[in-house]
């Protein structure tokens, strides 16, 4: 059952963090340099379908998985081990990518014009450094953590 459970997750951080890095790096300056917020929104509606059912297999398999590595909850976030180290990082990426989804969600997305596109832009920017910081992070648990 767990290699199942590890591709589910893996299968779904190709498609989080590979969709935010198309947006990143191909839609979303194609949009600031043509001053469309149509653009993102046209990306947005097509990629929700897939980004954000993967965004929930990852948080399932990733409480799945991490009750398998470390079964008691409270030691997550102790630092008292590698792998409880990663786990703390991965559930802080997960807070702070849910807080910036949240605030482009209800915030941003409603009002999105060509004057807020830079705002968008930096949401963007940082939920995709934080979605390749779930990747690094989760390599760390395959090779015992980072230095």
């Amino acid at each position: 059952m767990y290699k199942y459970i590890l591709l589910l997750h893996v299968l779904a951080a190709t498609i989080w963090t590979g969709g935010h890095l198309v947006l990143a790096l191909t839609v979303l300056p194609r949009a600031l340099k043509q001053g469309s917020p149509d653009i993102i929104q046209q990306f947005e509606a097509g990629y929700e379908r897939l980004g954000l059912p993967a965004l929930g297999i990852q948080v399932a398999t990733g409480i799945w998985l991490a009750l398998r590595y470390v079964p008691n909850v409270s030691h997550w976030i102790s630092f008292n081990s590698p792998i409880a180290a990663l786990l703390a990082l991965k559930l802080l990426f997960v807070l702070l990518t849910l807080a910036l989804a949240l605030d482009a969600r209800l915030r941003l997305m409603p009002r999105l014009s060509v004057q807020t596109l830079p705002a968008l832009a930096w949401h963007v920017f940082a939920v995709t450094l934080l979605s390749v910081g779930f990747v690094v992070v989760g390599v760390g648990f395959r090779v015992g953590g980072f230095p």
